[in-house]
């Protein structure tokens, strides 16, 4: 990073999601509806770390804690966003290393994060982390509201 690019990180929680207010649009996928967010901060197993610098949201990565009844409890890796102008500077490598410390923290034994097949980006991001196993998923997306 370069000089004045300090990085703070931040988890969310129902005290200070006031801190997404104004997030900007290269960051999330889509903008954060405030009643959502409220019942998202209201879901104990649900995780998310935001990358800070001068202020401006940088970075995010969110994450839910998976619990089973017949095997370990494992963290889902579910989305890690930076800013376009922040990329290439290891923050979400930073952001996806405090996430994996955070399930350990929490009784996770594993974690696992999926993406599309031509996102490069991504993908060089996971592999750099050195998982142990690739799988070769599919994944399948169903609309629930109509």
């Amino acid at each position: 990073m370069n000089a004045g690019d300090e990085v703070d990180f931040a988890w969310i929680t129902r005290e200070n999601i006031g801190l997404l207010e104004g997030v900007g649009d290269d960051v999330f996928d889509e903008p954060i509806d405030p009643a959502r967010l409220r019942r998202w901060a209201d879901a104990t197993d649900h995780l998310m770390l935001l990358a800070l610098a001068e202020d401006r949201i940088v970075g995010m990565c969110t994450a839910m804690i998976h619990h089973h009844a017949d095997k370990a409890t494992e963290l889902y890796v579910d989305e890690v966003g930076v800013a376009d102008d922040y990329r290439r500077r290891g923050i979400a490598r930073r952001l996806m290393m405090t996430m994996f410390e955070r399930g350990r923290e929490r009784g996770c034994t594993e974690a696992w994060v999926g993406t599309e097949s031509d996102n490069r980006a991504a993908r060089a991001l996971y592999e750099s982390l050195r998982p142990y196993e690739e799988d070769d998923c599919v994944f399948y997306l169903y609309r629930l509201d109509g």
